[in-house]
């Protein structure tokens, strides 16, 4: 993960939330008084977030001691204890929330990955991301699937071109599209074609794509079409795949599987804080 730049975005969580100050906490206590904060789960899954918390602390107060006790990919059970923050009771109370929001969301999204990933234990298929993560926090999401076991797809749209249905129509063809990027771009980015039916399989597989995505095809039609595809081909299947069905899509053989519900309907890991007061420093 990039801490210099997870700093700036916890500023900017910081920021929203304190405004100009913690009205609450400076007015009940002074800034010498010291507390402890202790981060505990209260449910079985897999952990992420510990940079959360260690440069949650270091953005808001330096001198907080910060004690993990769960390393990111932990596999965790209710009550156990994450980690622990020492300091202004002031400032491990201003940083509270907007940490337990990140760790929450993050580790939500480990423990889902964590658990398609069983779902296709054995397989040789891999679960991935998609770009339907929540605006502003696209690191933190992908960070935590990596975390929980998944790979990562393409960042955004700079990183790799995907030719999705829309970019077909406007561009009038498979190859019209292919032919038009190839022109525009360097020879290390990658190109993606979503394909929908056997006759784009084909299209995409003679002009050459590096990887086909099977978008919205049953198991049995990706079973069926795989045999069309080179090996130096990567395959992905993508849409309409939950956990429910999602070993009838590793089991056709299939290399990646992409799901958006690893982001864009997570529920958020229970993790509670509760607070210990002590004024010896």
């Amino acid at each position: 993960m990039n801490t210099v730049k997870l700093r700036s975005m916890l500023k900017d969580f910081y920021n929203e939330d304190i405004g100009d100050r913690d009205i609450t906490s400076e007015s009940l206590f002074s800034s010498v008084e010291i507390g402890e904060l202790t981060f505990i789960t209260k449910q079985s899954g897999v952990f992420c977030g510990e940079d959360i918390i260690r440069e949650g602390y270091r953005t808001i107060d330096s001198t907080v001691e910060v004690n993990i006790i769960k390393n990111d990919g932990s596999f965790v059970d209710a009550g156990d204890i994450i980690a622990i923050a020492r300091g202004s009771v002031q400032n491990i109370l201003k940083g509270e929330r907007v940490i337990l929001n990140l760790i929450q969301r993050m580790s939500g999204i480990a423990t889902l990955t964590a658990n398609a990933m069983k779902c296709i234990k054995g397989t040789g298929t891999r679960v991935c991301d998609t770009r339907k993560t929540m605006p502003g926090i696209r690191m933190l999401d992908k960070y935590a699937v990596v975390t929980g076991g998944g790979v990562n797809h393409r960042n955004g749209l700079y990183d790799a071109v995907m030719i999705k249905d829309n970019h077909i129509s406007f561009a009038g063809s498979i190859e019209n599209a292919i032919r038009k990027v190839r022109e525009k771009i360097g020879h290390t980015v990658k190109i993606e074609v979503e394909i929908e039916s056997k006759e784009q399989l084909i299209e995409a597989v003679e002009h050459k794509a590096d990887i086909i995505m099977f978008d919205n095809c049953t198991p049995d039609q990706i079973k069926n079409w795989l045999s069309l595809v080179p090996d130096w081909i990567a395959t992905e299947a993508s849409g309409n795949i939950t956990l429910d069905n999602l070993l009838s899509y590793a089991n056709t053989g299939v290399q990646y599987i992409s799901l958006g519900c690893l982001t864009h309907s997570v529920s958020a890991f229970d993790i509670s804080a509760r607070v210990k007061i002590n004024n010896e420093i």
